[in-house]
């Protein structure tokens, strides 16, 4: 029921260091040289996946539709129709300010 997180060790700064149940006596070092060759080993996010979407004139917006003039019974009304098709997804977008990792395992308080 928790959230999607990795529990392999190195993957923390703090993670295997003070439990005493490393049977190899891996050293802060070996730890340390891990988290550099990850990519994911910071706890801060640079970047996020655009919920925005292009469409066939360029404009950019979270939905697009298209006004339809509707005929019923002698009446003619207006109707708002989504446009699905040929949207482009935005991509990956640069946050102006890095943000902290939603699975880093850190309590934020305010005292």
């Amino acid at each position: 029921m928790g959230g999607n997180s990795s529990k392999s060790k190195g993957l923390w700064p703090f993670a295997g260091s003070g439990s005493g149940s490393d049977p190899a006596g891996e050293g802060s070092d070996q730890s340390l040289a891990r988290l550099r060759g990850l990519r994911s080993a910071t706890p801060f996010v640079f970047t996020r996946r655009s919920s925005l979407y292009y469409d066939e004139d360029g404009d950019l917006a979270h939905e697009f539709y298209e006004e339809t003039v509707v005929t019923k019974n002698g009446r003619k009304r207006a109707k708002l129709k989504r446009i699905q098709k040929n949207l482009i997804p935005q991509g990956i977008v640069k946050l102006d300010h890095p943000r902290i990792h939603v699975d880093y395992p850190v309590i934020l308080c305010e005292v």
